[in-house]
């Protein structure tokens, strides 16, 4: 998809579609379709009347419409808009939906004007517009038969009308920045996405390997079984244990040119399937485990933009991947295991493994003396249940890093609900036999494993997102969100490092 300017109007455009943006208030598609009205002759509002009802409350879905002869361009391509009530999320939402109709027709120039509510004086909802528009040109069709280019994509040239000369370079930057965080968000999708038999733990260690590469800025640490046995992270072999593919580590760093103002650690859990090993999940459990790695996916979505954000903020990104299968060298129900910070665990629930994975990851990511720590993860299906698909559980022992990563979600548009760290509830998690045990019962299971991982970070600065029900999406309910992984928690990671810096 290409990018580019043109000073011709609507009444001028040669290309294959015009896009003409229908108010929703009769009014202002009075004041908007006036003088072209007059091309038709009085028939275009009417026509619109008709498609659009005005004044609805619903969403009412975009349509071609041919202009006769009326214009030199063949055909309108007509998306709804309330311009009244633009936000970012309804700017991003609107790019999608641009693209979706797009891909709907066979068009390959097209044209159309910003919206009136868009403009470089509200750059966050025109940089979302943006991002939208690449957005709604995700598909995951590297399966299909005859397989897809995935780096192809539409093959579309949209040009942008009515734009000064002046402004062009700070719109193009604008679009490049929508472009970025789109790719990164992209990144992340198809990880989560690539099946488990493509996407094993060593397959993860050559995407952030290949990341590191394309940047001066960043290094790579690759962890291997026997650099992982010498720093003793034994739950984290435990669970990798049963699988062909060995357990592997990956230890990212972004570091600024000049003196860093801060460190921040990320640290992703990258189950890259979850059978649930011995204590096995049922046979619809199993259906979507290849997304348990997309904390990790998140994580190598942030790297892929970082080095083109140049924050002053050293970032390092830690993951331990791992396959949870059971085999007859599977850990079991019953073992006890020392992590990497020397408590031991009880294993009372060979599916209860992410929480084993990050109790080392944390303890290793604690190691690099970050100022701001945060795990994200698919950890509970307890916070599905407590929050539904779309939104986040947070937890965190800090409460001005609470209130931080709130106001970030509310900027990315990704709803977060903090939940409490009841301490009470520790009494949970305690063994009568070892430090800890993994599982802590049904009652309240973010909670507990939220309070599980607390015992791993220290007095340092530190928040857990729990991404178990917005990581996927079993249907495509947004224009900007097909079926499949989501991205989530980049453009809210992205959001919060701006504001820290």
């Amino acid at each position: 998809m290409i990018f580019s300017f043109s000073n011709q109007s609507v009444q001028e455009y040669e290309g294959d579609a015009f896009v003409v943006w229908v108010e929703k208030r009769a009014q202002a598609r009075k004041t908007l379709f006036r003088s072209l009205d007059r091309q038709f002759e009085g028939h275009l509002l009417t026509s619109f009347e008709r498609l659009f009802p005005a004044d609805q409350s619903s969403t009412v879905k975009n349509t071609i419409m041919p202009t006769l002869g009326w214009l030199p361009v063949s055909q309108l391509l007509c998306v709804p808009i309330d311009s009244s009530a633009m936000t970012v999320d309804e700017g991003r939402l609107l790019g999608a939906a641009l693209m979706r109709a797009v891909r709907q027709h066979p068009l390959t120039r097209i044209g159309f004007v910003l919206p009136p509510s868009l403009s470089l004086k509200r750059p966050e909802e025109a940089e979302a517009f943006f991002e939208g528009i690449y957005l709604g040109t995700y598909q995951f069709h590297t399966y299909k038969t005859p397989a897809a280019d995935p780096t192809k994509g539409i093959e579309a040239t949209l040009e942008i009308c009515g734009i000064p000369a002046r402004e062009r370079a700070a719109w193009t930057r604008l679009i490049d920045r929508a472009k970025a965080l789109a790719t990164a968000i992209s990144l992340a999708r198809d990880l989560v996405n690539t099946p488990s038999a493509d996407m094993h733990p060593g397959r993860l260690v050559e995407v952030a390997q290949e990341i590191a590469a394309r940047s001066s800025g960043y290094t790579c640490t690759h962890l291997g079984i026997d650099r992982m046995r010498e720093l003793g992270m034994e739950p984290t072999l435990a669970v990798g244990r049963g699988s062909i593919h060995e357990p592997q580590g990956v230890h990212l760093i972004y570091r600024p040119k000049g003196r860093a103002k801060k460190r921040v650690a990320i640290v992703g859990k990258a189950v890259t399937f979850d059978s649930g090993g011995l204590s096995i999940k049922t046979a619809d459990g199993m259906m979507t485990m290849k997304i348990d790695m997309a904390g990790a996916a998140t994580v190598l979505g942030l790297f892929e933009l970082l080095c083109t954000l140049k924050l002053p903020i050293e970032v390092h990104g830690i993951f331990l991947a791992v396959e949870n299968m059971p085999s007859g060298n599977a850990y079991r129900p019953g073992d006890i295991v020392r992590a990497m910070n020397g408590k031991t665990i009880e294993v009372l629930n060979t599916d209860a493994e992410g929480r084993l994975t990050l109790a080392d990851a944390l303890t290793y990511a604690v190691e690099t003396k970050p100022d701001v720590l945060i795990d994200i993860a698919t950890l509970t299906g307890a916070a599905v249940v407590a929050l539904g698909e779309d939104i986040t559980a947070l937890f965190s022992s800090d409460p001005r890093l609470e209130k931080a990563l709130l106001r970030a979600s509310i900027e990315a548009d990704e709803p977060v609900c903090p939940l409490p760290l009841y301490a009470p509830y520790q009494e949970l998690i305690k063994s009568k036999i070892a430090d800890l045990k993994n599982y802590g019962g049904r009652a309240a299971g973010a909670m507990t494993a939220a309070l599980f991982l607390s015992h791993f970070v220290g007095k340092i600065s530190w928040a857990h997102l729990d991404i178990a029900g917005p990581s996927y999406a079993e249907r495509e309910h947004r224009a900007d969100t097909p079926y499949g992984g989501t991205g989530a928690g980049v453009r809210l990671l992205v959001r919060y490092l701006q504001a820290l810096s």
